[in-house]
């Protein structure tokens, strides 16, 4: 039964990486259509905040990518034991509010340059 396991866990891992920020070409194929997605769910008649809903819709399928990958490589590395589903999804809220913290950090401090048409003056 353990094969079972750590196939899922490739799975979840597989899927996770592909709406984590990690891969870097993942944003217009899955990250971008999800967030527009849930934007267009949310606002659902009431456009004015079409575009902060898309900004959260974008944080969430990366927070659940994390989350994915956290239980994949639980179940690929630990078959032997339970998966602990409250710990997985503080663990990927954790890692991906920290890697978002890094990336607003580096554009604030001017070592990442945002395209002119993401600048705010």
């Amino acid at each position: 039964m353990a094969w079972v396991k750590r196939l899922r866990g490739t799975f979840w891992l597989g899927l996770g990486y592909l709406l984590s920020p990690l891969s870097w070409w993942n944003d217009l194929i899955f990250n971008f259509p999800l967030a527009y997605g849930f934007a267009y769910l949310v606002t659902w008649g009431h456009r004015d905040g079409f575009w902060a809903a898309t900004v959260v819709g974008y944080w969430l399928s990366n927070v659940l990518g994390m989350v994915m990958m956290q239980w994949g490589t639980t179940d690929i590395l630990f078959t032997d034991q339970p998966r602990n589903w409250k710990r997985g999804l503080w663990v990927g809220l954790a890692s991906s509010t920290a890697y978002t913290l890094a990336i607003a950090g580096l554009v604030y401090f001017h070592i990442l340059n945002l395209p002119d048409f993401l600048a705010v003056d």
